[in-house]
Formats: C-alpha cells, sequence, structure tokens
C-alpha cells in the first residue's frame, strides 16, 4: 500500500506525519472522502472546491488542486482495488503545542482504503447532542470529528449504522458523516445549510437530480415520515428502515425512484 506524503508517493509502513502536526494536536485540519470504483473517482471536482471552501473558512491556504490531482491520480494507479474510499487529509502542518499555527506550512495527506457496497437499507438513531449551526466550524469538513466518533459509538450500540442530529433550535439537521432526506405527502424534503449540515456532494447532487425542497424541519419529522434516506459519498442514496423504534418501508417508493435517479446519473457522468 502506498500513500501521498511530503509531495510523492510514501510505503504506508514507513511514511510518517510529525507528532507536532496541527492537526493530530488540536485538530487543525480538513478532508475529504472521495469514492474511487476501478480506479475513477467520483465527483472529484466538487470535493475539491469543498476542500478549498473548507480551507479557506478554517484559515488555511487554498491547498494545490494540481498537486491533489496528481496524488489522487498517483494514490489509485498504485493501489488497484474494485472500490475504494479516497481520503484527502490536508492540515495546519507543523505547530506549536497549543492553538497558534506555525510558519512550516500544510501537511497533504492522500490515502486510500478498499471498501464494500453499502446495504440498500440500514437503521438510524437520534442522539441528544445537537450540532452548533451557528459554530465557527458550521459548514466545514474538518478534522475535529471527536464528536461524530461518539454519537457513531451511540448508534452502533443500538445497532444502527448511523446517529442523527438536531441543531440548537430544535431542527432536524444531519448524520455524523451524512446527510438526510424525508418524504412528506409523497415530497422529498431535506434541511437547508442554515440548520447546520454539511454542503454534502452528495446531498446536492440528489437535490439537484430530484427536486427535493430544502426545508426546516423539526427534528420529530422523523417521527411522522413516510420515508427516510441517507446520502454521502459511500452510502450514495441508502433507505432507513429503523429510526430508534419507529419501522419503515425501506426503499420506499420515492426513495427507490430516488436511487434508480443517482445510480442513472452518476454512472453517465464520473465528474458532474
Amino acid at each position: 500500500m502506498k500513500i501521498w506524503l511530503d509531495g510523492g508517493l510514501q510505503d504506508i509502513e514507513s511514511a510518517r506525519v510529525s507528532v507536532f502536526d496541527h492537526g493530530l494536536t488540536v485538530g487543525d485540519g480538513i478532508f475529504e472522502t472521495v469514492k474511487a470504483a476501478a480506479g475513477r473517482p467520483f465527483a472529484l471536482t466538487r470535493h475539491l472546491d469543498r476542500l478549498t471552501r473548507s480551507a479557506r473558512g478554517l484559515g488555511l491556504p487554498d491547498p494545490d488542486l494540481d498537486e491533489v490531482r496528481r496524488a489522487c491520480a498517483a494514490v489509485l494507479e498504485a493501489n488497484p482495488m474494485p472500490l475504494g474510499r479516497l481520503r484527502l487529509t490536508y492540515t495546519g502542518g507543523l505547530g506549536p503545542l497549543g492553538s497558534d499555527r506555525g510558519d512550516h506550512g500544510p501537511t497533504l495527506v492522500v490515502a486510500l482504503g478498499e471498501t464494500a457496497r453499502r446495504p440498500d437499507s440500514t437503521a438510524v438513531v437520534t442522539v441528544p447532542w445537537t450540532r452548533n449551526e451557528r459554530g465557527a466550524l458550521t459548514g466545514l469538513k474538518t478534522t475535529s470529528y471527536a464528536e461524530n466518533v461518539v454519537a457513531l459509538a451511540r448508534a452502533r450500540e443500538r445497532g444502527a449504522s448511523e446517529a442523527l442530529f438536531g441543531n440548537t433550535v430544535g431542527q432536524l439537521c444531519e448524520g455524523t458523516g451524512s446527510n438526510v432526506f424525508v418524504v412528506l405527502d409523497g415530497e422529498l424534503h431535506t434541511p437547508p445549510l442554515a440548520s447546520g449540515c454539511l454542503a454534502g456532494v452528495t446531498r446536492a447532487l440528489v437535490a439537484e437530480w430530484t427536486g427535493a425542497k430544502e426545508t426546516d424541519l423539526p427534528l420529530d419529522v422523523l417521527r411522522r415520515a413516510e420515508e427516510i434516506f441517507l446520502t454521502s459519498t459511500l452510502r450514495d442514496v441508502q433507505a432507513v428502515h429503523r429510526v430508534d423504534d419507529r419501522e419503515l418501508p425501506a426503499p420506499g417508493p420515492v426513495t427507490a425512484k430516488a436511487m434508480r435517479i443517482f445510480d442513472e446519473r452518476a454512472g453517465a457522468d464520473l465528474d458532474p
């Protein structure tokens, strides 16, 4: 296995990031996860656009996207696999043991791990913690992910693969690593970005291709929605068959149509 670090490919056994890297010491970094099928990344341009937005939101220098593209191509070529999770990590680089940044410049790591196609449906739970829709990191895909680790562990304990958050004003927001869509009276809705959710790449494509509406939704909409599904880079469109103790049809007709549309459109264009 080879990864990209410090401007070139390195063996995974010898590649090292400093223990003083700001991404490790204080979580000062951003990342993207890109699906790669048979060595070909999906929606890479959209992911790189979001990487740049996250960098600017965190006050990091813009990533060199030409280098990032070279790194992705090199890692994919060096590690052939049917379906992979391509992980781009970009941190503040070497820094002091505190919140101030150093002046050594950012660290870029591109790595690839093999994965399997997700099940067609899954279970989710709600958690008591909230997303802060007005926080400094709202809308940024940062490496400060411990909140998601805790919530996902809660979901796993309850036999689910995802945890869903409300925000500070009681609205439905997002999952630990996914966006959420609900069907009400036959119509498809998803929380707006103002709810504090991440601007998911798959979320945007599904909304564009299906005509889903961005709607402020109370968290308890999960108790009455006719259908629910999740979207993310590796889930694509995944039906929800259980939320907490409530069973749902999975996939229902609206979800099944969204799944079909996404598969057809994504299969026709790898960089939509």
